[in-house]
């Protein structure tokens, strides 16, 4: 065995490749990723409020580039990266966070009413074990009091 083929390494993909085109007969989803969850929350807000790419970049003094890829699910943003997009859309942290458990907790309610494998089966929804969303002035999640 040469040394060029004892140093190769095996690599393992983060991200399994699809056999097929989502809706085209391939295998179900997996368990979604956080970083795409946030990436589409903050992609989602953005347009809502009719604001391009760069507007955002500038207004939260992050790179075009690096907030494309995190919009797009391609980087996991450090909290800073992610307090400084919410702000920048007018939203906290936890505003963001929260919209990103929501869709998770619909796309599990989804997968389990579908009965995709990893579903909890037999299970009721994490969905009925969330309290009720608040709106009002402090965001969506509303006013969150924490007891010691």
């Amino acid at each position: 065995m040469s040394i060029r083929a004892t140093n190769q390494a095996d690599v393992i993909p983060l991200r399994p490749v699809p056999t097929a085109a989502p809706g085209q007969g391939g295998a179900p989803p997996g368990e979604p990723l956080w970083r795409d969850l946030v990436g589409e929350v903050l992609r989602r807000e953005r347009k809502a409020q009719g604001r391009t790419l760069k507007e955002m970049s500038e207004a939260s003094r992050i790179s075009l580039a690096y907030l494309s890829e995190v919009e797009r699910g391609r980087k996991e943003a450090s909290s800073e990266v992610l307090t400084a997009a919410a702000r920048a859309l007018g939203l906290t942290l936890a505003d963001v966070l929260a919209l990103a458990g929501e869709r998770l907790v619909s796309l599990t309610a989804a997968r389990s009413r579908t009965g995709a494998p990893g579903a909890a089966g037999g299970h009721r929804s994490a969905r009925t074990a969330l309290p009720a969303r608040r709106t009002g002035p402090a965001g969506p999640m509303g006013g969150v009091l924490l007891a010691a």
